[in-house]
C-alpha cells in the first residue's frame, strides 16, 4: 500500500496527464477565438518550483488502454432574411427649359405717326450653321410745335448673317443695305418774320443710302487667332460718297514661353463730296492707316497685365502727306479682395480715322460738304476701383486723362442769308466739322444694383473739363452727363423698364456773312432730361403686348443748335415670337 502522501501526488499528476491528452484530442481549427487580457506577464520564482525527490513506483494489476476520441463539428449554413436597402442619390427638381424661338416680329405705332417695325428669322441650314435675317424699319411724320419747315424722317436696314461653328474654326459673314432720310428743318430765329416764299422755296429733305459686307474669322492652334474684314459705301442725295476698308487680322506667338500677340490694323478710307460749303470747289479726301500693336498679356488669379504698343503710318493721298505715330499700350487690374474691391489703370492711345457715315450716324444735319481727316488720341491715362459693396450692388468710378490731335467738333454751318437760290442745308440749319487740340479730365462713377432676376437698376454719371488750343469753345461737348435705368418683372405677366437721361449745358457758335451780322455770338443749348418707360403684359410665352412712353417730361428740348425734338411719344405695338 502507497501511503497517504504518494496517493495524492500520483492523483494530482494522474489529472494532469488527462488533461493534457483530452486537449490533445481537440482539432486545432475546430477551436474558438478567445481575448485574453495580460495585465502583467507571469514571471515565476524559485519558491513557486518544486523537484519530485522520488520516482513512484508502478504496481497496478491492470493497465488499461485509452480510448481513443475523435471530435467533428457539423456546420449548418443559416440563412439570413435581412436585405440592406440600395442607396438612392438625392434627386434636384429641375427647372423646365426656356423656350427658344428662332423667330420674332414686333410692329408698333404712335402720335406724330411714329411707326416701328422689326422682324428677324433665323434658319437651322446644319448643327454647326445658321443663317438669319433682320429687318428694321422706324420713321415719323413729323408734327414738332413752331417747326416751319417738314421734320419727318425715316430710317430702314435690312441685314443678313450666316454664321458657322466648328471644331477648330468659327466664322461669320453678314452684309446689309440702309435708307435714311431726314430733313434740315432746324432753321434759326431770323425765318420767324421770312416771307411764305422763302419758306416754301427751302428743300429741307436729304437722303442717305448706304450698303456693308464684313467677315470675322477665329482658328484654334494656329498662329492666326483671329481677324475681321469689312468693306462699305455711303451716297446722299447730293452725288456725295465714301468707300471705307478695314482689315485688322491678329496672330499670336510663344517664343521661349514668351506669348507675344501682334495686332495689324488697316484702314482704306476714300471719298468725295461735289462742293464745299463756300461752292468754290469739290472736296476729296483718301487716307490709308497701317498700324502694328504688339503685346504681352500676363495674368494670375488677381493680377491681370497687358503692356504693348502701336505704330501707325498715315498716307494722305489728296495732300500727299505721310505721318507717323507710336501709341501706348498698358493696362493692369489687380483683385485686392476677392469681388469687394479691384484696382485697375493704364494708359492707351490710338489713331481713329473719321468719316462721313460715323459723323451722319452722330448727327443726321451734317451738311454734305465735310473736311475728313483722322483724330490721333496721344494718350488716355485712367485709373479706377470697381467690385461689389455687397451681394447685389457693385461699382465702378475711374479718373482719367487724355490728349487729342485734331479732334472733331460738330459746329453750326454759318448763315447766308435768306434767298431761294440756297440749297436746303445753306440756311444756317446745318452743321461743318471742325478739328482742335483736346485735353480732357473726366470722372466717371457708376452703382449697378442687380436685386434678382426681376429688379436691375444701374446709374452712372460723367464730369468732363476741357482744354482746348484754338476754338472759344469745346463745341456741342457737355461737362455733365448722367444715366439711370432699370428693368423689372412685375409678375409672370407683366414687364417693364425705364430710363432717364440728362445732358448738361453745350455751346455752339452762330456766324453769317452778311451785313451787320457778320460778327459771332456763342450760343448756349439748355440742359436737359429725357425720361422713357415701357410696360408690357405676357399673353402666353410667344404673343406680348407693350406701351412705351418717351421725352415723358415733354420738354421740346434741343439736342442740337435748333433742333427741337418731338414732346411726349406715346407707342402702342405687339410682339409675336414663333418657329416655322
Amino acid at each position: 500500500m502507497l501511503n497517504q502522501s504518494l496517493k495524492n501526488k500520483l492523483l494530482v499528476l494522474g489529472a494532469i496527464i488527462f488533461s493534457i491528452n483530452t486537449i490533445s484530442a481537440q482539432e486545432e481549427d475546430n477551436l474558438g477565438t478567445e481575448v485574453v487580457n495580460i495585465v502583467k506577464p507571469y514571471s515565476p520564482t524559485i519558491s513557486d518550483a518544486f523537484k519530485v525527490k522520488e520516482n513512484p513506483l508502478m504496481n497496478d494489476s491492470t493497465n488499461t488502454q485509452k480510448k481513443e476520441v475523435n471530435y467533428s463539428i457539423f456546420s449548418v449554413p443559416v440563412a439570413s432574411t435581412f436585405t440592406p436597402a440600395k442607396g438612392k442619390a438625392t434627386s434636384i427638381k429641375k427647372a423646365k427649359p426656356l423656350k427658344l424661338y428662332d423667330n420674332y416680329a414686333t410692329f408698333g405705332i404712335g402720335n406724330y405717326t411714329n411707326l416701328l417695325a422689326e422682324f428677324y428669322s433665323n434658319f437651322e441650314i446644319s448643327r454647326t450653321d445658321n443663317f438669319g435675317l433682320f429687318f428694321k424699319h422706324n420713321s415719323s411724320q413729323g408734327g414738332i410745335k413752331n417747326v416751319l419747315l417738314d421734320d419727318k424722317f425715316y430710317d430702314t436696314q435690312l441685314e443678313g448673317n450666316y454664321t458657322s461653328r466648328q471644331k477648330d474654326l468659327n466664322y461669320d459673314i453678314s452684309a446689309g443695305i440702309k435708307h435714311q432720310l431726314f430733313n434740315w428743318y432746324g432753321l434759326n430765329s431770323l425765318y420767324n418774320t421770312a416771307p411764305p416764299e422763302i419758306i416754301n422755296s427751302i428743300d429741307a429733305k436729304h437722303s442717305y443710302f448706304s450698303g456693308f459686307a464684313e467677315g470675322s474669322l477665329m482658328m484654334e492652334d494656329s498662329y492666326f487667332e483671329k481677324g475681321t474684314a469689312s468693306i462699305s459705301y455711303l451716297g446722299d442725295s447730293f452725288s456725295s460718297s465714301e468707300f471705307n476698308i478695314k482689315v485688322k487680322p491678329e496672330f499670336g506667338f510663344d517664343v521661349i514661353d514668351f506669348p507675344l500677340k501682334i495686332g495689324v490694323d488697316i484702314d482704306y478710307l476714300s471719298g468725295k463730296f461735289k462742293r464745299n460749303y463756300s461752292n468754290t470747289s469739290d472736296i476729296k479726301y483718301s487716307f490709308l492707316n497701317a498700324g502694328i500693336i504688339p503685346s504681352y498679356d500676363y495674368s494670375t488669379e488677381d493680377l491681370s497685365l497687358s503692356v504693348g504698343f502701336g505704330a501707325y503710318v498715315s498716307l494722305n493721298a489728296e495732300e500727299s502727306e505721310t505721318n507717323f505715330y507710336v501709341y501706348p499700350k498698358f493696362e493692369v487690374s489687380y483683385r485686392l479682395v476677392d469681388e469687394l474691391l479691384m484696382v485697375y489703370g493704364g494708359i492707351d492711345g490710338s489713331l481713329a480715322q473719321n468719316s462721313y457715315n460715323n459723323f451722319k450716324e452722330e448727327n443726321p444735319f451734317v451738311s454734305p460738304t465735310l473736311h475728313i481727316q483722322p483724330t490721333s488720341e496721344l494718350y488716355n491715362g485712367f485709373a479706377g476701383l470697381k467690385g461689389k459693396l455687397s451681394n447685389v450692388i457693385g461699382y465702378n468710378v475711374r479718373a482719367s486723362y487724355s490728349k487729342e490731335d485734331d479732334k472733331a467738333l460738330f459746329i453750326s454751318n454759318y448763315y447766308k442769308g435768306q434767298s431761294a437760290g440756297n440749297e436746303g442745308y445753306e440756311n444756317g440749319n446745318s452743321f461743318a466739322i471742325v478739328y482742335d487740340d483736346h485735353e480732357t479730365i473726366s470722372f466717371f462713377g457708376e452703382l449697378i444694383f442687380d436685386v434678382s432676376t426681376n429688379f436691375y437698376l444701374g446709374i452712372n454719371g460723367t464730369y468732363n473739363s476741357y482744354e482746348i488750343k484754338y476754338e472759344i469753345e469745346p463745341w456741342n461737348l457737355p461737362t455733365i452727363e448722367a444715366t439711370l435705368f432699370t428693368t423689372f418683372n412685375i409678375t409672370d405677366k407683366f414687364y417693364g423698364g425705364a430710363s432717364l437721361f440728362f445732358v448738361g449745358e453745350r455751346n455752339d457758335l452762330f456766324s453769317s456773312s452778311i451785313g451787320i451780322l457778320s460778327d459771332i455770338e456763342v450760343i448756349t443749348l439748355d440742359s436737359y432730361f429725357d425720361a422713357n418707360a415701357h410696360i408690357g403684359y405676357r399673353f402666353n410665352k410667344q404673343l406680348s403686348i407693350f406701351v412705351k412712353g418717351s421725352n415723358l417730361f415733354g420738354d421740346n428740348y434741343q439736342k442740337w443748335a435748333n433742333y427741337k425734338v418731338q414732346g411726349i411719344q406715346g407707342m402702342l405695338g405687339a410682339s409675336y415670337k414663333f418657329d416655322w
